[in-house]
């Protein structure tokens, strides 16, 4: 039997970009894909701790992540099937933990973003791959996130910042003239 895929998600645009090359390596081996989505409670609340398992505001939490993750899931591959055995699941923990408790082998290959290459959030998250490549008990992927998301947050970034866009590299005609000047008609 082929080792199974194991992909983390959050939901992010990278951890789309990781989605569709672990359906892509699934399909490769002939493996099952299996998606997993962390989850925590709140940490103040009931439920915050191991122990109390039965509370309402812990199966709200559960019931939230599983419904995120079919939100993330119909996003990723859309109303079609993937091509692939899919199973998902919502695993209480970090996503490290979350992560190394699906894998069963080390024939199996775990599947994750490198996250955000962005200073600041990079200091506040820790990095799950790092966890993965450190700790999991098969091979890892770390898939980069997509070229174009570097795109977009420069966008983003300038659109904040009331900065006028650099459109020297786009195609001619992609731009209207009218917002090449700053916003005012030619």
């Amino acid at each position: 039997m082929p080792g199974r895929i194991v992909a983390g998600t959050c939901g992010s645009p990278g951890s789309f970009t990781a989605l569709h090359r672990a359906r892509d390596e699934a399909r490769a081996r002939d493996a099952e894909l299996w998606v997993v989505l962390a989850w925590q409670p709140p940490l103040d609340g009931p439920g915050a701790r191991r122990g109390s398992g039965g509370t309402p505001l812990l199966a709200a939490s559960r019931d939230a992540a599983v419904s995120r993750l079919r939100d993330v899931l119909g996003s990723a591959f859309g109303t079609g099937a993937p091509g692939v055995t899919l199973a998902g699941l919502a695993v209480r923990g970090t996503p490290g933990a979350a992560l190394l408790e699906t894998v069963r082998d080390a024939g199996d290959l775990l599947v994750v973003g490198t996250g955000s290459r962005r200073p600041l959030l990079r200091a506040l998250r820790p990095s799950v791959a790092r966890y993965c490549l450190a700790h999991a008990p098969c091979p890892v992927l770390a898939v980069p996130p997509s070229p174009l998301q570097a795109d977009l947050y420069a966008v983003r970034r300038s659109i904040a910042w009331r900065r006028p866009l650099d459109t020297a590299g786009l195609p001619p005609g992609a731009v209207s003239p009218h917002r090449r000047s700053g916003g005012t008609a030619a």
